[in-house]
């Protein structure tokens, strides 16, 4: 297939861009995963989910963390961007996980935990001592867990399993920083590295699991249960806009900014969204410019996977969050349509907003935590413009960052002081 045929300009060339989704389909609000797996009451579902096993959250994480895995939605500094409603929904504060990833990877370890115990026989129905005794974790004692990460998936499927008593094995890619690595050590967890990408740490993960029964694989790719569990965020986010006395209509729409990896995250609140705000919320994907892997996809459309690659591109940014090649292809059917379109910004671009948000609002990001605030300062007018015009409400999602190493955040803030010299 002749791939420079649907690419936007510029892309190949690394430069940044905003792509409006041609297929996009604002009045949407749910989408039907495959068999129908997943619609309005399947949201609903894992909502409730959320609100049962939140006792077991208190004694998992219990150092003042986060029951629901839940973050602050603030307002930040202007910035410059005179007219928009700028908000930050801070992901790369929460204080179990320490990243958006933890709303779908914990609540996958929750799912598979409740269901082998009640296959086995135990009594969950009272929490959170069902999933927290000692029979409970010595069925689970029996169990591996697998997952192929960059680091931040890893990490809330790790922590979470090893504290209910799971063995863990957390297949990384080249990408993943040695200080996630090691994070995971500390917790019991076996890491199995790989010098390839994050597609290869998958596949490797996935492989492992396979016909063994006492193995389960958390699929980052393919897995409707993550996809659930994000879409939780949804209602979070209605209860905190309207504590904040901020109306979503046709008048005041809501611009949503959100990291893209392989697509898991963002694809999940975007069902969410969408459920509750249906054509007055926009949901802006952010991706590197060397990695817009759900921009490739769309593109090119949902019968078969294309990998940034094959476009020319090398997958190379310091976001290794966002480091993916090749999108999830379940996100891209499920959510396709949902997807308002996708920004891509340079790792400068990332960086100087990492140097910039610390100085003006005390955030500590990572750079992935910083991709969205690069896309609306590059592209937020074009974008507002694509959809309508009318200034409304801007969230910007982060992610990554409570858990940085001081001398990591040192390098990246001071890596952010030079690309701001840099561009003068």
């Amino acid at each position: 297939m002749e791939y420079q045929s649907f690419l936007p300009v510029g892309l190949s060339q690394g430069s940044p861009l905003w792509w409006p989704n041609p297929n996009y389909r604002p009045s949407d609000n749910i989408a039907e995963g495959p068999a129908g797996a997943l619609n309005a009451s399947s949201l609903l579902e894992a909502r409730g989910n959320w609100l049962r096993l939140a006792p077991v959250l208190d004694v998992v994480f219990p150092d003042g963390s986060d029951t629901e895995i839940q973050s602050s939605l603030i307002e930040i500094g202007n910035h410059g961007f005179d007219g928009i409603g700028l908000l930050a929904k801070c992901d790369h504060d929460i204080r179990s996980t320490g990243s958006i990833k933890g709303r779908g990877g914990v609540y996958e370890v929750l799912m598979f935990a409740e269901m082998l115990a009640n296959s086995h026989g135990l009594n969950v129905s009272a929490y959170p001592i069902g999933l927290l005794s000692q029979e409970a974790g010595d069925l689970f004692g029996r169990y591996r867990i697998l997952v192929g990460s960059t680091g931040n998936l890893g990490f809330s499927v790790g922590v979470t399993a090893r504290r209910l008593g799971f063995a863990v094995e957390v297949h990384m890619s080249r990408e993943a920083k040695s200080w996630k690595k090691e994070r995971l050590r500390r917790f019991g967890v076996a890491v199995v590295e790989h010098d390839d990408d994050y597609s290869v740490a998958v596949s490797s993960a996935r492989r492992a699991a396979s016909g063994d029964p006492f193995s389960y694989f958390v699929d980052d790719e393919h897995s409707l249960t993550l996809l659930l569990g994000y879409s939780s965020a949804a209602f979070e986010i209605c209860q905190q806009l309207k504590q904040s006395d901020v109306a979503v209509n046709e008048q005041n729409p809501l611009y949503v900014y959100l990291p893209c990896g392989v697509g898991g995250a963002p694809g999940g609140i975007t069902l969410g969204l969408k459920y509750f705000f249906g054509p007055h919320v926009h949901c802006i994907f952010v991706e590197p410019v060397a990695s817009p892997c759900m921009l490739v996809q769309l593109a090119a459309g949902v019968s078969g996977p294309v990998d940034v690659y094959a476009c020319g591109l090398s997958n190379d940014t310091i976001a290794d969050g966002l480091a993916v090649a090749q999108a999830s292809l379940l996100v891209a059917e499920t959510a396709g349509p949902q997807i308002a379109g996708v920004a891509t910004v340079s790792d400068d671009d990332m960086i100087r907003w990492v140097h910039d948000l610390w100085i003006s609002d005390s955030m500590r990001l990572e750079p992935s935590g910083a991709a969205g605030f690069a896309a609306l300062a590059r592209h937020g007018r074009d974008i507002r413009k694509s959809l309508g015009g009318k200034e409304g409400t801007t969230i910007v999602w982060t992610t990554g960052g409570a858990f940085l190493p001081d001398a990591e955040w040192k390098a990246v803030f001071e890596e952010g002081r030079k690309a701001l010299e840099r561009c003068g």
